[in-house]
């Protein structure tokens, strides 16, 4: 114990300059852009391989589980096939010209390698970055809904924000057609809530939830979950509890879609602020 109190004794003046210069590293991450995004994409470079070894030795013990799920995965795309004509598939990527929606998406298959769910701001790694091809703010799905976005890139990971991020808001509506806004309230992983549907709309239990696509993000029809509280009780705060379709404690292979005309989009959308 004496050998203790005489080694900060000594370095004590040391100790105290780590310290402060613990607190100005700190200060600088958190309210300087540049730098913080600097030290996030460093942060995914360096994580993003040791996140890769472990998810290689997890996988290895949860097969049959990603073989089922790719089953369901390939079931839907067949379906697809035998409802859409102008569809057109490659290797790695798939891109699709939808009939009903008129929109053009690519779909790029990735890998989570890190996942999140049970803190209030939860995000998730996969194993494709900016030499993929992928960009910041692209939509997240796997063959059950939707997972999240695209936040921050590095060469080659991603890090994606969770459907289950108080900060996560997505436009979604009612098969009906009524639209509102999805968020989540930081306390069941496995539920999220829908806010701002107008009351007259008619809701029951059970009723699908998918994207609105009223987004430059996320496509239109995306599944999302099934509505299982309905909160009538007070006219200013009507809340849907919607139960997801995806167990995100166990999220498997995902596609990374990239909306082709996102740019035309935002550009004409930011015309009248010119």
């Amino acid at each position: 114990m004496q050998q203790l109190i005489y080694f900060f004794q000594k370095f004590k003046y040391f100790l105290f300059f780590l310290f402060l210069q613990f607190i100005a590293l700190i200060l600088i991450f958190n309210n300087l852009n540049f730098q913080n995004s600097k030290y996030i994409n460093s942060a995914n470079a360096l994580t993003g391989g040791l996140y890769s070894r472990v998810s290689d030795i997890s996988d290895y013990f949860s097969l049959k589980a990603t073989n089922t799920q790719l089953i369901e995965e390939n079931t839907l795309l067949r379906n697809f096939l035998n409802q859409k004509t102008n569809t057109s598939f490659t290797v790695d990527s798939i891109v699709i010209d939808t009939v009903k929606y008129y929109q053009k998406y690519t779909y790029t298959s990735a890998k989570i390698i890190n996942n999140s769910y049970s803190k209030a701001f939860n995000f998730l790694t996969i194993d494709k970055g900016a030499i993929a091809g992928l960009s910041k703010e692209m939509a997240v799905v796997n063959a059950k809904g939707i997972i999240g976005f695209t936040d921050n890139l590095s060469p080659n990971y991603g890090r994606i924000q969770s459907i289950l991020n108080k900060n996560t808001k997505i436009n979604a509506r009612l098969k009906n057609g009524y639209f509102g806004t999805l968020q989540w309230n930081g306390l069941d992983y496995n539920t999220v809530q829908l806010i701002d549907i107008p009351r007259q709309a008619p809701v029951k239990i059970g009723d699908t939830i998918e994207t609105g696509g009223k987004s430059a993000i996320f496509p239109e029809g995306i599944l999302i979950g099934k509505v299982i509280e309905i909160n009538n009780d007070n006219a200013v705060d009507n809340v849907i509890n919607v139960k997801l379709f995806n167990d995100m404690s166990v999220i498997g292979p995902v596609y990374v879609i990239k909306n082709l005309q996102k740019v035309e989009v935002k550009r004409l959308e930011n015309s009248g602020n010119e």
